[in-house]
């Protein structure tokens, strides 16, 4: 099933897109998605299509930090429910784990995870279930939302410790380093952002309780009895994959339920925990090879394997030939 995403997440597309010189609703058509996804906020529509339009309005509109200026003017309604309860949690902490939580209800595609490092947090932000597709600029208006988010609690004066992109830089960093400050790198391991701990502990004085709990039964109300676990361990696979986590105890830890469980609901929704995290590396696969600066090692790495080797006989096995042989000269 393909992994939808409320079309608020288009919010500003079509002044970016003019500012660039190009027709929103002509690039719309081009990658399949109807015209009123700008004028509905709640619309579902494809991930990937998604994915495809800002890539294709990016080049048409030769603007690499596309994704970036349409996050600079986004606010927590672009969230819809999501964004009520967020607004009402008491700290940035709390605020946090109700997007890693509840994310899915605006997009299934994206994975959030939040990871404490000593004084340090680390946001990380992945798409999973939108093929091998190149997600750049999806992968930055993500990234820029949460950065948004944090700065409507902590002040437009704050900064993060460090913004990290896994792809590789543009040609010119200005527009990035203008929205996000100078901590700006990429050809990371992941992307997301690292702040310092003391800040997500900070309170917020505009919290209501009685709205947050309002908000949360709202939420409840929009997962409805048929939520797909597939989903939730598709999000879940996608950010312990780089980290080498990625068994299936740690994935039923994650969900609060056993081992047994997990494998039995997803026989229910026909697949396994095997055929899952398969599909999602091919997925990732195809991204990575794509860079041709990222070393295979580096691509076994990110994909969960404990050493090249096992990365190796995957591949042979699943595709037939060798991953080096994919970047060849010939086959370039």
């Amino acid at each position: 099933m393909s992994a939808l995403v409320r079309s608020a997440a288009l919010t500003h597309f079509a002044e970016v897109a003019a500012a660039c010189g190009l027709d929103a609703r002509t690039l719309l058509s081009e990658v399949g998605l109807p015209s009123r996804c700008l004028d509905d906020p709640d619309l579902k529509v494809p991930a990937r299509a998604v994915g495809a339009l800002l890539e294709l309005a990016a080049e048409r509109g030769r603007e690499p930090a596309f994704g970036v200026r349409m996050a600079q003017s986004r606010r927590l309604s672009n969230l819809g429910p999501l964004g009520l309860l967020v607004r009402d949690e008491p700290t940035l902490r709390a605020v946090l784990d109700a997007l890693v939580q509840h994310i899915h209800l605006h997009n299934e595609a994206l994975a959030v995870r939040l990871e404490d490092a000593g004084s340090l947090v680390l946001i990380r932000e992945e798409f999973a279930g939108v093929g091998g597709q190149p997600l750049r600029q999806a992968i930055e208006l993500a990234v820029g939302v949460t950065f948004r988010i944090l700065s409507l609690f902590l002040g437009v004066g704050w900064r993060p410790r460090l913004v990290c992109f896994s792809h590789r830089a543009p040609p010119s960093l200005r527009a990035h380093r203008a929205f996000f400050g100078d901590a700006v790198e990429f050809g990371h391991e992941f992307n997301g952002i690292v702040c310092n701990a003391a800040n997500l502990d900070a309170p917020n004085p505009a919290a209501d309780p009685v709205m947050a709990r309002y908000s949360q039964r709202l939420l409840q109300r929009e997962l409805g009895p048929g939520a797909r676990l597939s989903e939730r361990v598709r999000q879940l696979v996608v950010l312990l994959l780089p980290r080498g986590h990625c068994r299936v105890e740690v994935v039923a830890q994650h969900l609060g339920i056993d081992r047994r469980t997990v494998a039995r609901r997803l026989a229910a929704e026909g697949t396994t925990f095997g055929e899952l995290v398969n599909d999602l590396r091919d997925d990732l696969l195809s991204r990575h090879l794509g860079d041709r600066g990222r070393p295979l090692a580096e691509v076994s790495a990110l994909l969960g394997f404990s050493a090249p080797s096992a990365f190796a006989r995957w591949h042979r096995a699943r595709f037939g030939v060798s991953a080096r042989s994919l970047r060849s000269p010939a086959r370039s």
